[in-house]
């Protein structure tokens, strides 16, 4: 006697709670990603050849503008200004705090001492005279800071 064939019965898999984690990890990274926040203080970077990428976090960017004014910035301005690097106008906005590079040394300092992995990052304007640039690069080197990003503007030829 041959035995009656049992039917397959198929097997089918429901897609729609992956749909879902799947949505819900999209709505979940678009939501917490910080993204870049406008400069305080517009800088006309110098030009060169070298193409080297910048760190994008743990960052203490030291900026001298084009009057010659120090300006620290950590990339946040809540952070920025729980550090004492802005202070808070009659407006209500936040203003980047100038120094003078004799100052610098201990701001980087406290600032290093609340994060140990920061690195440093020197932003020149065009126009600012080198003096003032070369006082900031003697404060960096008297405090043993010797590792630092220059930023220049990238030259197209």
């Amino acid at each position: 006697m041959s035995r009656p064939k049992v039917k397959r019965l198929a097997i089918r898999i429901d897609m729609t709670p992956m749909v879902d984690i799947a949505f819900l990890l999209l709505i979940f990274f678009m939501a917490t990603t910080q993204f870049k926040p406008p400069e305080s203080v517009p800088i006309t970077l110098p030009s060169s050849h070298s193409s080297l990428k910048l760190p994008e976090s743990d960052v203490l960017i030291i900026s001298v503008t084009k009057d010659n004014q120090v300006n620290l910035s950590l990339g946040s301005p809540g952070l920025d200004a729980d550090l004492g690097f802005m202070t808070r106008t009659d407006e209500g906005t936040l203003k980047p705090v100038s120094y003078l590079p004799q100052e610098l040394g201990d701001n980087i300092k406290r600032a290093r001492m609340r994060n140990l992995k920061l690195r440093l990052i020197l932003k020149a304007d065009k126009a600012a005279e080198y003096g003032y640039v070369e006082d900031v690069m003697n404060v960096l080197q008297k405090n043993n800071l010797n590792r630092f990003n220059m930023v220049t503007e990238l030259e197209t030829n």
